[in-house]
């Protein structure tokens, strides 16, 4: 998925059953995500970069149709709660 690194937000939740999910699939989504994902990409490949590659290829079967599928929906939810989170930052707190 993405390399750990200290500036980079986790991509994972727990979700409400406390299973570790990427953000905005369902645990069956994610483990078909991370089974679907290519196993010969080096650890901590950059999601996008993946996401390219598959775009750009063009004997793209259904599994690779389906990754990208499920890495879409991942992205949009992670877009808008990484701007949910800006959002809650932003506002100011009011004291009395």
């Amino acid at each position: 998925m993405s390399e750990p690194k200290n500036d980079a937000p986790r991509r994972y939740i727990v979700d409400g059953a406390g299973q570790r999910v990427l953000v905005g699939l369902t645990i069956s989504e994610t483990v078909e995500f991370e089974a679907l994902d290519n196993p010969g990409s080096r650890p901590g490949a950059d999601l996008l970069v993946e996401a390219r590659r598959v775009r750009q290829d063009r004997h793209q079967d259904g599994h690779g149709k389906r990754w990208l599928e499920l890495y879409v929906k991942h992205e949009r939810a992670w877009n808008d709660w990484m701007a949910e989170t800006r959002t809650r930052l932003e506002q100011p707190r009011l004291l009395n």
